[in-house]
């Protein structure tokens, strides 16, 4: 029998498997015996994924934090699961907790937050509501494909506009340049930064990693025309994979510097929970032969262990190799003249919020 939704890879799509989350009782695995259709070719072919969107309606919009290694103390994410379908994403474990899978669920079947825009109104009317750097972007990407027709994370930049708030985003699509028009005036007063992930600058290599978020030409064009609207923008090397793509980790500064890059950062490849698993079978199927040597230096920078989620360690590792790579961050940024982390989000200006009249004040009457 042939094992459909965990066999060859889907088209369009980074997880090669589609296991059940971790909290469900039952697994399932759906096979072909050969008996239906057993003259129809088509019939052992896996089935097409397609994209199912369900519609989310939180209470509340904003998230909280106080991870000591987080430049953030709050964030806002628009959807739930991401289309970009990269392999390597931490936020994969959470769809576990919508009980499906952090595998191909968590690529096609995404929650949008319609009236995302509408909630964060209210919250941020709220008296003891204090304004600080709102981090749009920090599970999954506010711009990934459904973004285009949906328009949830335009909705929130023009309430975040209307109140004079600061908003730093990261993602990895040039998607964001449709929202010049309001992310150009919000920089020119010190409200708005972007961060633009760019993993690789070879095309063969994001296909296979990142399937549907757009070429790393692409983003290297938007980082330019983010800078040429005066919009400040770093360079996020996310993340730094051991024997796979850390020899380009210069590069990719270099070419985001001559592209009007700032400042640049990167983070070592995480592998939370069930993303170790989905990592293991994706570099099986695309890079055999450096599977062994990828996990060994994961293993070197976590003290024996493919990830360590202490703070602190969780981000950049530990070991040689870590501080190698660390090193040679540091040594590009010196070359290319970029900053580390920059724009910082404490350098974005709170002192302009202001929350505008609603329909129906009183006071818009005088």
């Amino acid at each position: 029998m042939v094992d459909i939704l965990n066999s060859p890879p889907k088209k369009g799509r980074g997880a090669i498997s589609n296991e059940s989350g971790r909290f469900e009782n039952h697994t399932r695995h759906l096979v072909e015996d050969g008996w239906d259709n057993i003259h129809d070719d088509d019939a052992l072919r896996p089935p097409t994924l397609k994209t199912e969107v369900s519609t989310e309606m939180p209470k509340r919009i904003i998230s909280w934090n106080a991870s000591p290694d987080v430049p953030f103390d709050r964030s806002i994410n628009p959807y739930r699961g991401c289309e970009h379908g990269c392999i390597y994403c931490f936020a994969r474990p959470t769809h576990a907790y919508q009980g499906l899978s952090p595998g191909l669920d968590f690529e096609t079947r995404l929650f949008a937050k319609p009236d995302a825009a509408k909630i964060l109104d209210r919250e941020l009317r709220k008296p003891r509501y204090f304004c600080k750097t709102i981090q749009l972007g920090s599970n999954t990407d506010p711009y990934q494909p459904i973004e285009r027709r949906l328009e949830i994370t335009r909705s929130i930049l023009q309430t975040l506009a209307a109140f004079n708030h600061p908003v730093t985003i990261t993602t990895k699509s040039d998607l964001v340049l449709r929202d010049l028009d309001i992310l150009a005036p919000m920089a020119e007063k010190g409200l708005a930064a972007v961060g633009l992930s760019v993993t690789t600058l070879d095309s063969t290599l994001a296909r296979t990693m990142e399937p549907r978020a757009p070429t790393p030409k692409k983003r290297l064009a938007a980082i330019k025309l983010l800078s040429d609207a005066g919009i400040p923008v770093r360079v996020m090397l996310a993340p730094v994979i051991p024997a796979l793509n850390d020899w380009e980790l210069e590069r990719i500064i270099g070419a985001a510097a001559e592209h009007g890059a700032t400042g640049a950062n990167y983070i070592l490849l995480r592998l939370p929970g069930e993303v170790a698993g989905l990592f293991r079978q994706w570099l099986q199927t695309y890079a055999p032969l450096k599977t062994n040597h990828v996990l060994s230096l994961m293993k070197q920078s976590h003290k024996g262990a493919l990830y360590i989620a202490d703070y602190g360690e969780r981000m950049s590792g530990s070991g040689q190799y870590a501080a190698l790579i660390s090193k040679r961050y540091q040594l590009a940024l010196k070359r290319s003249g970029l900053l580390p982390r920059t724009p910082n989000h404490d350098a974005l200006d709170c002192t302009q919020f202001l929350a505008p009249l609603a329909r129906g004040d009183q006071l818009a009457l005088f």
